[in-house]
């Protein structure tokens, strides 16, 4: 059901209100998607499956325990990477992947500085 006009007005001034007083939160509202909590546990899942490749390969040689710990870090990193596409879906792939096609690359996956820098910059900065 869609919002009667009184009730877009009413939601417009709220959102003009939330951009004056704290431009930071509004930015990051806007920035924050429904999937990015699945997206963020996807990229870390998939850097799980491969350290856990880079010990099996390191460690098969000299240690048959170490080279079956990497494969069980990559067995519930893989098992983690599928249920995270599950979560996020067809809708959220195509969503991620305009994203990252407008914003480019670097800035979908290189903003994560810049918000560390603007958390930990001090008010007497700016």
């Amino acid at each position: 059901m869609p919002l009667s006009e009184d009730e877009q007005r009413i939601l417009s001034e709220i959102e003009q209100q939330l951009y004056q007083s704290d431009p930071a939160l509004a930015r990051d509202i806007a920035d924050t998607t429904v999937y990015r909590h699945s997206s963020r546990g996807l990229r870390w899942s998939l850097l799980g499956f491969v350290v856990g490749l880079a010990v099996l390969i390191l460690t098969l040689g000299t240690s048959f325990l170490l080279a079956f710990g990497g494969f069980v870090i990559m067995l519930i990193s893989a098992l983690a990477v599928e249920r995270n596409a599950r979560r996020i879906g067809r809708a959220g792939m195509q969503q991620m992947t305009q994203t990252i096609r407008a914003a480019g690359l670097r800035d979908s996956l290189g903003n994560t500085s810049s918000r560390l820098k603007d958390r930990l910059r001090r008010p007497e900065d700016d």
